[in-house]
């Protein structure tokens, strides 16, 4: 891991708590290296920023690594429908081909 990346993204999130996307930096980063870390910020993400869509494609395949597949699941399944609330049809067709990957993995 890039310690200085990870100290400017912690100086950034440091400073601004409440912007969803210093949240997601640091999940992304820490996702590399640190999984309980990486952990912390997408529940957080999920908690606190529901509304914040990019979380949801990094956070479901996250947790499906760890194994977490009914967190795994509901994450897809939340990003998918919110992915048609926000008429975004770019990110819903992402998140839908992840979640039936996911899903066909599964089945194998």
């Amino acid at each position: 891991m890039n310690n200085s990346l990870l100290a400017n993204l912690l100086a950034f999130y440091e400073e601004d708590p409440t912007d969803p996307f210093n949240a997601y930096a640091l999940a992304i980063e820490y996702s590399k290296s640190d999984p309980t870390e990486a952990e912390r910020f997408f529940d957080l993400l999920l908690e606190k920023h529901p509304d914040y869509l990019p979380t949801y494609y990094h956070a479901g395949a996250f947790f499906a690594a760890l194994g977490k597949v009914e967190k795994a699941e509901g994450i897809y399944q939340k990003g998918v429908e919110l992915a048609l609330v926000q008429k975004n049809a770019k990110t819903h067709r992402e998140l839908l081909s992840a979640y039936n990957n996911f899903r066909d993995e599964l089945d194998d």
